[in-house]
């Protein structure tokens, strides 16, 4: 991506097809859908988060209410997981994204980055077609090229920023205004350099997912040993061309992430409605065709991005809140009807008891639509929030699931997500790997009950992951009684030294000493035998040790 508008150059190149809102086929009156079978104990990807791209040099860096609206779970807020940053081609540029980087970080958010050239004094020039200044990397600097990229995280690393990982090159086949590279090329540095590389490494990151780019990667056992993630972006991409065959032969332990794109222009407004449900839909078949396991947006703010220019939340970032405050890292997609009505997407995510639907109903008229979930009887309440032409992100009275099903009515043109905590189901449970998450806004839960839920006391587990000056950790409770828990509040005391930073499915407060977590809205009730998932990011000073004691609602707890 480039300050020129990637809708002019792609219609240039005939890639893209003339976009229009499809037109409903209902009428004025609300429709039924067919049920929406949702499979609990059917995993798919696992999550990696939603997010985008922030880059200073070019646009300006984001202030720093701008980058707790971006990274932040509340209400106004984007709750994104993800940032991708540039590596700049001189390292007196390293520093401009590092404010951002770090304040993502804060606020439990994954940072990855890529670069569009490498230092001047690694490049050739030579004609490619009718370019007679094409950029390439010369193949005696590959080693070189590789410790450029050390350096840079290194760098970060050192300023408080862990890469997850660190691409090859940005778009090599759209590279007009950047460096080329060959599908050739990046698999010979794959092989040779990218062994050496400190963190996880990903490519070929192709302009429109064209898989003669990454399909000799897969194809070469040398090369697919030292990548780490399958990376695309999506400008002009069909949905035809979403699924990827080879890589689900191939790409075991693998992962697939979306790394760019904007969608469906660059030239309108980010609040056109309903233009802005398209990125709903898109983000449905990037999640349910493609199996991708991120979707990062180019850039965070722009007028046709999720953030406005005034630092407020776009109509088109609504609809991306609503997938990514809700679906956060570490949950698991779940098998579910894709598309139980015309123009009618729905798609399913677990992380632990916690089952999150996101439906988009792009008809013009309101859709009655019934979920059920396979698996459960659970019944109990469900929150659901909403974005339509007059509400963004809204929070709505509580629904009823009973044993297992929900009916609800989509409003007409909108994208709703739905949280519920399911218990147990009759498969096992995925395993669901935590990552740092900013907590969800506060909203009124239950009063906690006097009881643990009768018999013996609940059952925590605590698990540390812990770095130079700070660490995750990830809680379980389990409800070992025979009635449930209605409404939950777990006390602890955080040794000396460590401060929680954000959270993720619970309110933590105060900050450090002794602490008290306490349910959100939609994770309330803990059946009987049922666990909880909740965890929180913290600043240590070099204590690591664990907290030694817990109590649910003042009843001691067994800490497993």
């Amino acid at each position: 991506m480039g300050i020129v508008s990637r809708r002019t150059v792609l219609t240039t190149m005939g890639a893209v097809p003339v976009l229009t809102v499809a037109a409903s086929v209902l009428g004025a009156e609300e429709a039924a859908a067919a049920t929406a079978n949702i499979n609990p104990s059917a995993p798919k990807q696992t999550i990696k988060g939603f997010g985008g791209m922030a880059h200073a040099l070019w646009i300006g860096d984001l202030t720093a209410a701008q980058r707790t609206t971006a990274f932040g779970g509340g209400d106004g807020q984007l709750g994104f997981s993800i940032l991708r940053i540039p590596v700049g081609e001189s390292q007196a540029d390293w520093s401009r994204d590092l404010a951002t980087a770090k304040r993502a970080v804060e606020l439990g958010a994954t940072v990855f980055a890529s670069p569009w050239n490498p230092p001047a004094s690694m490049i050739e020039t030579f004609t490619r077609g009718g370019q007679t200044n094409a950029k390439r990397l010369r193949y005696s600097s590959y080693a070189a090229y590789a410790q450029h990229l050390n350096d840079f995280t290194a760098y970060m690393r050192n300023n408080g920023v862990n890469l997850y990982a660190i691409s090859i090159q940005n778009e090599p086949d759209y590279a007009t205004d950047w460096t080329w590279w060959t599908s050739t090329e990046i698999v010979n540095f794959l092989k040779q350099n990218a062994g050496s590389i400190s963190t996880k490494v990903i490519a070929p990151e192709s302009f429109q997912y064209v898989k003669s780019m990454s399909d000799p990667i897969l194809n070469d056992a040398a090369a697919l040993a030292n990548v780490d993630i399958i990376g695309a972006h999506l400008y002009g991409t069909s949905y035809a061309n979403f699924p990827y065959p080879l890589f689900k032969q191939k790409g075991a332990g693998k992962e697939l992430w979306m790394t760019e794109v904007y969608y469906p222009n660059s030239s309108d407004s980010g609040d056109l409605w309903p233009q802005a449900l398209d990125v709903g839909e898109h983000i449905h078949h990037a999640m349910v065709d493609a199996e991708f396991q991120t979707y990062v947006w180019w850039t965070i703010r722009r007028s046709y991005g999720p953030m406005r220019e005034d630092g407020q939340i776009s109509k088109r970032g609504a609809i991306m809140a609503q997938f990514a405050r809700f679906v956060r890292p570490g949950f698991t997609r779940i098998d579910a009807t894709a598309n139980p009505a015309t123009n009618v997407f729905v798609s399913a995510y677990r992380g632990g008891n916690t089952v999150v639907i996101v439906a988009v109903n792009k008809n013009t008229s309101a859709v009655t639509q019934q979920f059920t979930l396979a698996g459960t009887t659970a019944s109990g309440a469900v929150q659901s929030w909403v974005t339509d032409a007059g509400r963004n992100v809204a929070a709505q009275s509580a629904l009823t699931m009973t044993n297992g099903t929900l009916t609800v009515t989509l409003a007409a043109r909108s994208a709703t997500t739905f949280v519920t905590n399911v218990g147990t189901t009759t498969s096992p449970t995925p395993s669901i790997p935590v990552s740092p998450t900013p907590s969800l806004s506060p909203t009124p839960t239950p009063t906690p009950s006097s009881t643990g839920g009768g018999g013996s006391g609940p059952r925590v587990t605590y698990t540390m992951s812990t770095w130079n000056s700070g660490f995750t950790a990830a809680i379980s409770i389990t409800n070992t009684g025979t009635t449930a828990i209605d409404g939950w509040t777990l006390a602890f005391t955080l040794p000396s030294g460590q401060t929680v930073t954000s959270a993720w499915n619970a309110t933590i407060s105060p900050t450090s000493g002794q602490v008290s977590a306490r349910n959100v809205s939609y994770n309330g009730t803990i059946a009987p035998g049922a666990s909880v998932d909740l965890g929180f990011q913290a600043n240590h000073t070099g204590n690591t040790a664990e907290p030694t004691a817990f109590t649910l609602n003042g009843i001691p707890c067994t800490v497993a």
